[in-house]
Order: C-alpha cells, then sequence, then structure tokens
C-alpha cells in the first residue's frame, strides 16, 4: 500500500486546498491513499483518504467523526510508548515514530531507538510508521526492527525520483 501525505506550511486552508486538489487527482488514479496532514478540517473539506495528527494537532476521535469510519488517522507519537498507546486506544489506524535520523524537512527533538518499533509490533496490530531522514540507505535497521511503513520526503525529492523509489522497492523486496 501507498500513500501520499500532503503537507504544506503557512498557507491558509484556501491556497492549499487549490494545490492539493490536482495532487489528490493524481493519487486517486494510482490507488495511492492522499492524507492531510495536521488539518482535519482540510481533510473534510477535500474529501481525503484520511488525515495525520501531530501531538497538536486534534484528537484521533474528532478526526473519526468528522471524517467517518473509513478515513485513516494516522498520529506522531515520536519517541514516546504511551502516547502511542493513547493514540490506538483513541482509534489510530496507525502510530508514528520518529526522528530515527537527522532530517532538514523539520525541527527535531525527539530520537526514538529502533527498538520501539520492535515493541510496537510485538504488543500492538495497529501499524507503525518510521519517519525522519530515512533513505535507501538507512532504512534496512527500520524494516527489520519491524517498521510496517516508512515516511520518506527528502530522499525522493532531492534528487532523481524515480532512482530513490527503485531503491526503496529493492529493500522492500529483500
Amino acid at each position: 500500500m501507498a500513500a501520499f501525505q500532503f503537507r504544506v506550511k503557512g498557507v491558509d486552508q484556501h491556497a492549499a486546498a487549490a494545490l492539493a486538489e490536482p495532487l489528490q487527482r493524481i493519487c486517486g488514479d494510482r490507488d495511492v491513499a492522499f492524507l492531510i496532514n495536521d488539518s482535519i478540517s482540510l481533510a473534510k473539506r477535500l474529501g481525503a483518504d484520511g488525515v495525520h495528527l501531530g501531538q497538536g494537532d486534534g484528537d484521533p476521535r474528532e478526526a473519526r467523526t468528522v471524517l467517518g469510519p473509513t478515513a485513516q488517522i494516522g498520529v506522531t507519537c515520536h519517541d514516546s510508548r504511551h502516547l502511542a498507546m493513547e493514540a490506538g486506544e483513541a482509534g489510530a489506524d496507525y502510530v508514528a515514530f520518529g526522528a530515527f535520523y537527522p532530517t532538514t524537512t523539520k525541527e527535531v527533538r525527539h530520537h526514538p531507538d529502533p527498538a520501539i518499533l520492535s515493541w510496537w509490533t510485538t504488543v500492538f496490530e495497529i501499524p507503525c510508521v518510521a519517519i525522519g531522514g530515512i533513505t535507501p540507505v538507512n532504512a534496512r535497521p527500520l524494516v527489520e526492527a519491524g517498521a510496517d511503513f516508512l515516511a520518506v520526503s527528502a530522499a525522493v525529492w532531492s534528487g532523481d525520483e524515480a532512482e530513490v523509489v527503485k531503491a526503496f522497492n529493492q529493500l522492500l523486496a529483500t
């Protein structure tokens, strides 16, 4: 399964919606889930497949009420088992841990050990996502630790997108 997370900062909702709509169509044409970062209201407005919530972006229960039973709802849990358990109890469809590696995408204060992925997948059925500075070169320990999904940004968009995607696919196929 593939998903695309629409993440823009510093733009109002009208401008964000205008930017998102063509990307959402592309994702829909390719059976790629289209998730909105941080904004339940923008996800609702666009009829997105779901929303990814940071710790200050709303409650998964509210997102479920607003977006409906089939929406994919994810929650950033940084390096916290407690936050992940709370997110699961609140109805999140996945939890995200990170940043595992240095990243230029955002300021990072939490650096979990990959062991948190192993712990999560051993104890819970809800999928987990590894986030933060992930490249085809450094992803293997996260996959081996149990990450169900890898969230990648700069690794793909900072160079030859097709080559990086091929490298990730090769890594995940082995």
